[in-house]
Order: C-alpha cells, then structure tokens, then sequence
C-alpha cells in the first residue's frame, strides 16, 4: 500500500535526516530500534479477507500521530487506512512500546548512591548542587469527558489531563503521574502521592544531608520546582 511510511518517511531518511526526525520525533536508528524491538508485539497475519497492516506502517502512523495530534482522519490521508482502523493501531502499538520498554526506560531509584548520581550529574552539568530532580506538571489536551462537569477543566481554559514528571539533569523521567483531572493543582496532585510520603517521611532511599563539594554545613538534598509547590527543606 502507497502512503507516507512507504513513500514519504523512505525518502526522507535517505535525502533529509533532520525532517526525518521531524516527522516522527524519532531519529532513523531510534526508529529501526522500536520496530526491531515491538514490532513482533503488532504483527498479525494475513488472511483470506484481508492482508495485515505492516509493522513499519502500525509504527510510523503511531508516532506520527503522538508527534502531531492529528485527527484520525486527517491521518487517514496519508497513511491509506480507514480512520476507525487507525484508532484501534495506535491503541495497539502504544500499550506494546509500553510493555517492551517498562522498567527500562523509566527507573526509579532505589538505593541512596543511584540518588547520589542523579545529584553529581546535576551538580556537573548544572552547577546546582544536590539537586535530586526537577518537577513540574504538564497540561494535556483531550475533549470533554461526557457528564465530567468541570472537573477537567483547568486555569487555561482548556480540558485536560496532567501529566507530572520528575526529570534528571538530562531531561530523562524517571518518575511520573498521568491522569489527574484538568482543574487539579501541581501541588495537589505531589502531596497525594508516594513520592511525597518517601520524602516527608524520610523511610526511602533518599541519601542523608551531606556537605556541598568545598564546605563543611550539611545541606538537605532536594527536588528543584516552581512556587505551586510548597517550599520544604526538601
């Protein structure tokens, strides 16, 4: 079948790498990888009524549609499928990207030195020393759930989900909460949860206050947030 995953993204990962990476927010390697790594995971056979969509094409209308935002049947346009078939391969291959990477890809740490880490390569690249992460939350667009009211409604004027995350000095997450309703606060949303009872209840990992390189006080370490959080020696 001729569409953008046969025509377009061959093209463009041999004449323009760098629209490449624009298209799917992939570079080439990164996406031979995912397709060597998931695609045993959304391959079907064919059958007498129909020939199975290709793992390449399931992929690359995936990430095209997560890099974009596009409508189903905008997508349709491009790729040649039917836009209630394209609903049901994205559903499919994201949750196979989830089940092939979890564990992988988002690790929390455990043990106080896999903390420590995180705070060297902070002090290293950032010059801000003992910092354990940075957090903040992320507003993400979706339509009105039937009967929600305004409970996902939030600041902005908009229906949303919040996606909040903790991230490395490398901008990596490695830990993460998806799923608050729009009209909830950052704060609101950290307070609940068990990073924050790790924290305030010091049981966890988190290694114990320790000079800054050149100093003799011992300083906390800590999470790095906007002011929606409340200020902890944390």
């Amino acid at each position: 079948m001729k569409g953008a995953f046969t025509m377009l993204m061959e093209e463009l990962r041999v004449d323009d790498v760098h629209y490449f990476c624009n298209f799917v927010r992939v570079p080439p390697e990164m996406f031979d990888e995912l397709l060597t790594r998931v695609g045993p995971r959304i391959t079907k056979k064919n059958t007498r009524w129909r020939r199975a969509h290709s793992p390449g094409v399931k992929l690359s209308l995936t990430l095209r549609f997560l890099a974009s935002g596009n409508a189903y049947r905008s997508l349709h346009y491009h790729w040649r499928i039917p836009h209630n078939t394209i609903s049901k391969i994205v559903h499919e291959v994201v949750l196979a990207i989830i089940e092939e990477y979890t564990g992988e890809v988002i690790r929390f740490p455990c043990t106080p030195q896999e903390w420590r880490a995180i705070a060297q390569r902070f002090g290293e690249r950032w010059q801000f020393w003992h910092a354990l992460g940075a957090m903040d939350g992320k507003h993400v667009g979706l339509r009105k759930p039937p009967k929600s009211g305004t409970l996902y409604y939030n600041y902005k004027h908009f229906f949303s989900i919040i996606l909040m995350a903790l991230v490395d000095a490398d901008y990596s997450f490695f830990w993460v909460d998806i799923g608050a309703p729009g009209s909830a606060g950052d704060a609101h949303i950290f307070n609940g949860s068990e990073l924050c009872e790790i924290l305030e209840t010091q049981i966890g990992p988190i290694p114990q206050a320790e000079p800054l390189p050149g100093a003799q006080r011992d300083i906390p370490y800590f999470l790095i947030g906007d002011d929606a959080f409340t200020l902890k020696t944390w």
